[in-house]
């Protein structure tokens, strides 16, 4: 599984406070502790006014790679944003995001295409200007243009991360079947592709939400869901994602699970 680190953005109280201040130090230490918890990547988002922004993520991708050399998922609604951005980062990470909404894809696959940028990586969101689609077809419409688009460019499946765009449980009518409709039809044709969630979105407005996201993890590991935008340092959603992972077949032996446990990143909390 791709565990793409949430805890470095600025929609969090704590992590906007540390970025007002510029607290470099509480950025550093989050940094830290989602490498030492296992994270595939880092995602940094500002959640500042977009006139901030560049400047903002200068400073906390400056403070990430300080002290880790893991790679940099960097985070806007802003394709202008994301393409000043991703400059700062001192080797290829994740644009996130893309969707079909605006000129999103044609200001962000272009900078993918170029050669010295070939280890680059995008999340695609299945959305577009008419927002996000509520049936699964729509949905698959949606992916479809972006993959057509993706062809245009020269851009290999493997380098895409699909979202299929996890809404509140409690206020949608068939959010799981439709998650899981367009997650299984995405895998299925193609095999290579990543396919990506905010697997907390999920259990938004809802009590004990942490039974509720551990639930779906799962429904969405066997649907073909291998990555995932989480918080690596809870180590009860970590030994889920391991568990899986050897329940699904994907860890022979159960290697990877017991390499886990023994390296400490999954077990009882010492």
């Amino acid at each position: 599984m791709i565990i793409i680190g949430e805890k470095i953005n600025g929609s969090i109280p704590s992590v906007a406070e540390a970025i007002s201040k510029r607290d470099a130090d509480f950025i550093k230490a989050r940094a830290q502790a989602q490498e030492k918890a296992g994270a595939t990547y880092i995602d940094c988002c500002a959640s500042v006014p977009e006139a901030e922004e560049v400047e903002t993520l200068h400073w906390m991708i400056d403070c990430i790679q300080e002290v880790t050399d893991l790679p940099i998922s960097v985070d806007s609604p802003s394709p202008d944003v994301l393409a000043e951005a991703y400059k700062f980062c001192k080797k290829p990470g994740i644009f996130n995001s893309v969707s079909g909404e605006g000129k999103k894809i044609d200001t962000i696959f272009p900078i993918l295409a170029q050669p010295e940028n070939k280890g680059w990586q995008v999340i695609a969101l299945l959305s577009d200007d008419t927002g996000i689609p509520k049936c699964a077809a729509d949905r698959l419409k949606v992916f479809e243009k972006i993959m057509a688009k993706a062809k245009e460019y020269g851009i290999a499946p493997n380098r895409i991360h699909i979202d299929p765009l996890v809404e509140m449980l409690c206020t949608s009518e068939n959010g799981i079947e439709t998650n899981v409709e367009v997650i299984q039809t995405v895998r299925a044709q193609y095999p290579s592709i990543h396919i990506t969630a905010a697997v907390s979105n999920i259990s938004f407005n809802l009590p004990v939400r942490k039974l509720i996201n551990y639930g779906f993890l799962v429904l969405a590991m066997n649907a073909g869901l291998d990555s995932a935008i989480m918080d690596p340092t809870n180590r009860d959603m970590l030994g889920l994602v391991y568990s899986t992972e050897a329940l699904l077949g994907l860890d022979d032996y159960c290697m990877e699970y017991i390499g886990a446990y023994r390296e400490g990143l999954i077990g009882p909390v010492k």
